[in-house]
Order: structure tokens, then sequence, then C-alpha cells
């Protein structure tokens, strides 16, 4: 060790090291290390933070001179968090999963009114409506803070939707104190987590602020079109053999009754479709000759629901409806060859 060093070294207060051996072991003991913002926040909002979080994260509040001489002190992989302390930081830790740890932190943020002088978080937006104010001072107050105010029904309202401040503006104490009176609290109040390290990985809060509705809304979605792909492609998997399957099935019986196979699973579908096919040349052959066909095939044709013909859509000439009965209308030889080989 230098001389520089161990004068440096001497010099640290017993409570300083007592501090950083505490952060380091700290370090050592959980998977997770966060670094939270918490600038702003109320000490007894804080001691509440801390409660909830109790059993889950533990939250140390300590100098920042102290927390990077802790990092620097560890390894590489956590000394590259030191990067995110700055202004007003404490540190989280714990064994949960990053992701799980944002959303709680998220979750227990509180809303707050804006103090005089602080940056807007977002856009701040005063609706259009009816307030609780009776008649009175506060209409000027209003529209000295830019909102454009009014009376009516005995009632102070505002009279159009105004965007009074934007994200980064500054919020001047009058404007301050009318969103107060307001109820308008655009203030977030929480910790504000900037980092987590887990097991030599550091995850920003944008990487962990996942909306979940639509990150499930696109797992369900490449769910659906990987299988519609396994199914298109015909690729055989756990998820889809059955379909697979039972496409294959319905496919390998639909060629079999198209190109008139006999087996036995759709012989009975070939004979109904024979029956249909006879019983429609049987009706031809009937309505030219009523002694072409037995009495019996009559009685079904008679059974038979009849197909009504389509309305013609308008009468052909009486030449170009003799050219096309001629053209249509089978010869009666033609007739009696396919029900010789129909009926034997």
């Amino acid at each position: 060790m230098s001389t520089a060093a161990a004068h440096h070294s001497v010099h640290i207060p017993k409570w300083k090291k007592d501090e950083i051996e505490d952060i380091k072991k700290l370090i050592g003991s959980h998977s997770s290390v966060g670094i939270v913002g918490v600038h702003g926040i109320p000490s007894s909002q804080l001691q509440l933070m801390r409660k909830n979080l109790r059993g889950m994260a533990d939250l140390k509040m300590c100098r920042n001179t102290l927390i990077d001489r802790a990092l620097d002190e560890s390894s590489e992989d956590v000394q590259k968090i030191n990067k995110y302390v700055e202004d007003q930081t404490a540190l989280l830790f714990t064994n949960e999963n990053p992701f799980k740890l944002y959303k709680i932190l998220q979750k227990g943020k509180t809303a707050a009114p804006i103090k005089a002088g602080g940056i807007s978080p977002k856009d701040i937006v005063v609706e259009k409506g009816p307030t609780s104010f009776p008649p009175g001072p506060i209409v000027g107050e209003l529209t000295g803070a830019g909102i454009p105010a009014g009376i009516e029904g005995g009632k102070v309202v505002i009279r159009e939707t105004k965007t009074v401040a934007k994200k980064g503006d500054v919020v001047d104490a009058k404007l301050a104190s009318i969103l107060a009176r307001l109820n308008i609290h655009p203030v977030e109040l929480g910790l504000e987590l900037r980092a987590v390290y887990e097991r030599g990985m550091i995850y920003e809060s944008k990487l962990l602020a996942v909306d979940e509705t639509q990150y499930i809304a696109n797992l369900t979605l490449a769910v659906s079109r990987a299988f519609n792909l396994s199914i298109n492609s015909a690729y055989p998997a756990k998820a889809t053999i059955s379909t697979l399957l039972t496409k294959a099935a319905s496919q390998s019986r639909n060629l079999a009754i198209n190109a008139e196979v006999i087996m036995p699973d759709i012989i009975d579908v070939l004979l109904a479709k024979a029956n249909a096919q006879m019983l429609s040349i049987a009706r031809v052959a009937s309505a030219k000759d009523a002694n072409a066909v037995s009495d019996k095939l009559k009685d079904k044709l008679a059974a038979a629901p009849k197909v009504e013909a389509k309305p013609e859509a308008k009468a052909a000439a009486p030449a170009e409806a003799k050219a096309e009965k001629k053209k249509e209308e089978p010869k009666e030889t033609d007739i009696a060859a396919g029900l010789g080989s129909l009926f034997g």
C-alpha cells in the first residue's frame, strides 16, 4: 500500500468503514442490487416504503461517496452500476426478479401535488367543466394562471380544456397553488428505480418497464402464427400433430371420394353419390318417356326431393331457344345406353 493510500485509509472514520463493509456484505448476500432515486420523498414516506418492502427487499440510505467506495471495492460487474449513483440515492438489496421489483415499486407510487419551482414530469392538463368553487376571487386567480374560467349556474366553471404546463416546464408558485386547489396531482412520489444489477447483468429502468398486456398479446400472436405455419407447412410438432393427423385424414377421405376409390370407410358415401347420379339421369329419361324407367324407380323419383329450376332472366328468341334445346337435350340413344349400363 502506498504512503498516500495508507494516509487516506487512516483518516476514514470507523463508522464510514463499517458502512462500506455493510454495503459490501449486502451486495454479496443478495442476487440483485438496485440503484433508486429518493429525491423529494419525505422521510415519513420513506419509512413507510421501507416497511412495505420488508421481507422482499432491504432499502439502505447512505451517502453517495460511501456507495461509490463500496461499489469500487466490489467485483468489476457490480462496479458498472456506479454511474447511476447521482443526486439523492439509496440502495435496494433483494433476491427478487428485477422485473417484479420494478413492478412492485411502480405500484407503490402515490400521486402528489407539484411544488412551486418544480419540474413538470408530464403535460399537465386542466379539463373543461364545473368546479366546486363558489363565485369569487378564484375566477381571477384561475384566469391569471392561464386557465379560462367563468361563472355558470352559481358555480365557477373552466370554459375550455387547457394544457397549463408541458413536460419539463418549471411550474411557478401561482400555478402550483391553483393545481393543488383543483386537486390535480401530477407528481408521483416513490422510489425511482434507475438500474438493477443481477448476476452479471445490468437492467436499466426502461428495459424493466414492460407493458404486460401488450407482451401477452404479442406472445399470443406469435403462438398463433407458429401454429398456423406448422399446419400449413405440414411440420410435425407436439402441439400440432393431432391437428395435422386430423387434416390428413380429412384430405385423404375427400381424395378417395372424388377419385371414387372403393374403401370400407367411404363405400356408403360412394353409393349415395352413385344413387343421386342415377336418380338425376332417371329423372331426365322419365321426362322424355314415362316408360323409360321402372315403376320402382318412378316411386323413388316421386319420393326424392325435387330440385327447382332457376328462373331464366330473359326469354330466349324462338330460334335461339330451339338451338339451345337441340344442343342441351341428350339423344334418346344416349339415354338408353346410359340406363342400360345402370340397370343392366
